[in-house]
């Protein structure tokens, strides 16, 4: 284990431990009542609290686990994107290919660190394959918006969260054999900025910036978490290849995107008429809650990465 990952793995432990104590004592001072804020954040410490420990195990058995556990975390967020989505029994060939050969195709790419097909297969063999398998069950009843939707969903929930991964695909001169780590700065910088747009939202939001998709989001949030949580790209830059004013734009870029994907993804919540995706959180939603700032930033993150620091090969 290098002196970065034991460093980083210290920070994150004792923040883990300081916001446990933090949310005891906000919830002891409130009388242990039930109290919409302090219950919130303590159902989001818990969050990370998994996240962290379940990436941690990944991280230390290596790349092939870190492959299958987003597989699995991809698999779960598809179906709960297609549990509510406008399919009917038509649509069962066109659901068997995304579960059973898109999304498996997809990461056996990136276990066997073929770039092409991973950045081009569902884009384009997907798009167009899906709708084709849909027609097949002969149900014409709304086509177009259930072809769609199946195919957002495997966009979302397969490739989106595949680049996550992915990112171990990148050969970074100066940085081998540390591309975990970039892995660790983004879902750090982006989680952290999720939450700390909440915090700011909490203690100085006054202006909701979208009333409409996400009433709890607000101007004062929005600006106050990304730059704080930019800021924590810019202070874990030694993690990164990059230099301290690329870890803060990198970070900003993330973060924007990020907030821009949550607008997303509640958008279609409301459309389909549920507050959240599941039910996997005790309290606090299901994996695309958690993760849907991740799905917008990963993709954009990952060829930033390549085409930037990483050695191009065709």
């Amino acid at each position: 284990m290098s002196h970065e990952t034991l460093l980083l793995s210290s920070l994150v432990l004792g923040l883990m431990v300081l916001a446990t104590v933090v949310g005891y004592v906000l919830k002891m001072r409130a009388g242990f009542e039930p109290h919409a804020v302090i219950d919130n954040l303590n159902a989001r410490i818990k969050a990370w609290w998994v996240m962290i420990v379940v990436l941690g195990i990944a991280f230390a058995l290596g790349r092939v686990a870190v492959v299958l556990l987003f597989f699995g975390v991809s698999f779960y967020a598809l179906r709960e994107f297609l549990t509510l989505a406008p399919t009917r029994r038509a649509d069962y060939y066109a659901l068997l290919m995304a579960f059973y050969v898109a999304l498996p195709l997809q990461y056996f790419f990136i276990l066997t660190s073929w770039y092409g097909m991973m950045s081009v297969f569902l884009p384009v063999y997907g798009f167009l394959l899906l709708p084709i398998f849909a027609a097949f069950g002969g149900d014409t009843t709304r086509f177009m918006e259930r072809a769609s939707t199946v195919q957002w969903g495997v966009m979302i929930a397969v490739y989106c969260i595949s680049a996550i991964p992915a990112l171990m695909l990148i050969p970074i001169p100066g940085y081998e054999d540390r591309n975990l780590l970039l892995i660790a700065w983004l879902v750090l910088v982006v989680q952290s900025s999720d939450i700390l747009q909440y915090v700011c939202g909490k203690l100085f939001g006054k202006r909701k910036i979208a009333p409409l998709l996400s009433p709890s989001k607000t101007l004062e949030g929005f600006v106050g978490g990304v730059l704080a949580a930019s800021v924590l790209g810019a202070a874990l830059y030694w993690i990164t290849p990059f230099s301290v004013m690329a870890a803060f734009f990198m970070a900003l870029l993330v973060n924007l995107l990020g907030f821009a994907g949550g607008l997303v993804m509640s958008a279609i919540k409301r459309d389909r008429g549920v507050k959240d995706w599941g039910a996997m959180i005790e309290g606090h939603g299901g994996m695309l809650d958690r993760l849907d700032s991740l799905c917008f930033a990963a993709p954009i993150f990952f060829h930033v990465v390549r085409y930037g620091w990483g050695v191009v090969v065709g």
